[in-house]
């Protein structure tokens, strides 16, 4: 390009001076991430059952990897059998790589009704269909089945993500608490509160966790609380009544009086002191509830503390005297005061995330080691690959794809030792066979929590090493929207830098729904422009990101605003002078006017 005079007068061709030079990049959606076409796919249409006309239509482009997304459980019911095996027919003739995304469902079993094991034991039979049906688009491979970690369940909106190592923690600004007993779910949000006796002005700050610890001291206090005033109730009668009942309880235990043959005041005592009985049973029956509550979800160090309670009860009812209602009363009362104590609260109330590793781990885990049972081979086992949601939603992070990860990886191998595997072989079939997919459009919706660039790479990095599988959207962080990579802002350089060797040479499939529904196009081109991928097989210049200097693409020029006469008129040589002037152009036409030269 030239200056003069205080403007500058650009190149005339979209190409500059050199189209052939690796380091330009003309197309404006370049990514500065180079990827061969080899590695990136397409996937078929999630609305639709007959993936063999799909995958076809796919083929044309030239695409090696092929993904069926049957997000939808009544689609992939609607695949006839046959079908899966024509569609690996299919891809032993045009040496393609087939992949399947799973149907949308919630792993952990939690529902809006709350949590059910029995639900959770249900997703799990579908998730092990889902893998032994699925390998029969490659029974003599690892063929990667996508699941997402959460489909129904909300996330926490978080403050800080926390580093890699761990010593900066995540914060919440909004926590999702989970009941560990019914699945019930309550959001906590940063809050002040005003308390008597206390500074007014600033108050008392309670952030997501603090209100999450309190909740569970408060829940097991009130429990307790509500067993005292049944209690109180029964040491009023006792109380009031309390030689009357010694001596009667003493005479009908030596004889000296016949149960049946009470006088009225007698019955009027024997009466008072049944209330009081009842009253006794039933603090017991919920003192032995919250008692087996406390040690079911309890730590280490609380359960060690209700075993030594546990003792000290046993032994006050089995000392001599024991056995009457006032040592009963007695016993009862040390028992309820010390369980009160805050340090055996346990922890009914969880994150979320926390909760739905758990159980997404069983079904993922147990679901995987049932594929591995049937088809005994590690090599022909189906990949379980776990995916991240969009951001925002529940286990959506870099942080809760690798815990969900490498617990289910333990839950697989718990199962191997049961039915008698060794547990380094075990280890190592786990790790084969249990993974990340890792969706680089869902992390980016970082960005609509306050979250930079800076934040989304160190997600990926703390999932690099369990990614086995990458899908391509792209967006602006704000909603979840799928377009090529280049036209929006996931840091796509840095993203694939993280995630190294695996990330280059896994399959790389292109989501985008957005693209297909507003352009009705497929988003090959612009994505292999995005990857600066080559031409030709044999790589080396030229990129596609270059194309724009040989042809009018999506990102080029502006569109057909200009007649193609325009640029005969303004093109280069003679070839479009009429012939009688030395040209090409046939019809005696002239340049300007089109008719012949008079």
């Amino acid at each position: 390009m030239a200056k003069e005079g205080g403007y500058v007068i650009e190149n005339i061709y979209q190409g500059g001076y050199s189209s052939l030079d690796p380091n330009k990049a003309y197309s404006g959606s370049f990514t500065g991430y180079r990827s061969n076409a080899g590695s990136v796919g397409l996937t078929t249409d999630y609305r639709t059952a007959n993936i063999l006309q799909d995958i076809s239509t796919k083929l044309s482009s030239g695409v090696k990897q092929i993904e069926v997304s049957t997000i939808q459980q009544e689609v992939f019911d609607a695949i006839p059998k046959q079908h899966l095996k024509e569609a690996q027919q299919l891809a032993k003739l045009t040496g393609i790589d087939i992949s399947l995304h799973a149907p949308l469902t919630e792993a952990s079993g939690i529902t809006q009704q709350g949590f059910s094991e029995l639900n959770r034991e249900m997703v799990e039979k579908k998730v092990t269909d889902t893998l032994l049906r699925g390998r029969e688009l490659n029974p003599d491979g690892n063929i990667p089945i996508t699941f997402h970690s959460s489909n129904a369940i909300p996330g926490t909106e978080w403050k800080t993500l926390g580093d890699i190592e761990g010593k900066k923690p995540r914060e919440a600004k909004r926590l999702i608490a989970v009941d560990k007993e019914n699945g019930r779910m309550i959001p906590l949000e940063t809050e002040r509160k005003f308390y008597p006796g206390e500074d007014l002005k600033e108050g008392t700050l309670f952030t997501p966790e603090k209100s999450l610890q309190s909740q569970n001291i408060t829940d097991w206090d009130n429990r307790i609380f509500q067993l005292f005033t049944h209690k109180e109730r029964a040491d009023q009668i006792l109380e009031e009544n309390r030689l009357p009942i010694e001596h009667l309880f003493n005479d009908l235990k030596e004889g000296k009086v016949d149960p049946r043959n009470l006088t009225p005041t007698q019955q009027k005592i024997y009466m008072r002191a049944r209330d009081a009985e009842n009253y006794l049973e039933e603090i017991n029956k919920n003192a032995r509830a919250i008692f087996s509550r406390g040690y079911q979800y309890g730590n280490d160090a609380q359960k060690e503390a209700l075993r030594n309670l546990s003792e000290q009860y046993k032994k006050e009812i089995e000392q001599p005297g024991g056995g009457n209602i006032f040592s009963q009363s007695r016993a009862m009362h040390n028992l309820l005061s010390n369980l009160q104590h805050p340090a055996l609260a346990p922890e009914i109330y969880v994150p979320i995330e926390k909760f739905a590793t758990e159980q997404s781990a069983k079904t993922f885990g147990n679901a995987a080691f049932a594929a591995f049972e049937k088809f005994k081979d590690p090599n022909k086992t189906p990949l379980m690959v776990i995916e991240n949601p969009p951001a925002g939603a529940g286990l959506s992070t870099g942080e809760d794809l690798k815990n969900l990860v490498v617990e289910s990886r333990k839950q697989f191998v718990n199962k191997a030792k049961e039915k008698g595997m060794d547990e380094n072989q075990a280890n190592k079939i786990a790790e084969k066979l249990i993974g990340a997919t890792w969706d680089v459009g869902h992390i980016n919706l970082l960005r609509s929590q306050g979250f930079t660039d800076k934040d989304i790479v160190k997600e990926t990095e703390k999932v690099a090493p369990f990614v086995k599988h990458v899908h391509l959207s792209d967006n602006f962080g704000m909603a979840h929207t799928e377009l090529p990579m280049g036209m929006g802002n996931v840091p796509m350089k840095e993203i694939m830098a993280r995630l190294g060797e695996k990330g280059f040479e896994g399959k790389k499939i292109i989501e985008a729904g957005d693209w297909w529904q507003h352009f009705k196009t497929s988003p090959l081109k612009e994505t292999l422009e995005g990857f600066g991928s080559p031409m030709y097989s044999v790589g080396g210049t030229p990129y596609w990101n270059q194309a724009l200097g040989f042809q009018q693409g999506y990102s080029s020029g502006f569109g057909t605003m200009l007649p193609s006469n325009n640029y005969q008129t303004f093109g280069a040589g003679f070839s479009q002078l009429p012939s009688e002037l030395g040209g090409e152009l046939t019809g005696g036409g002239g340049r300007f006017s089109q008719r012949r030269m008079e």
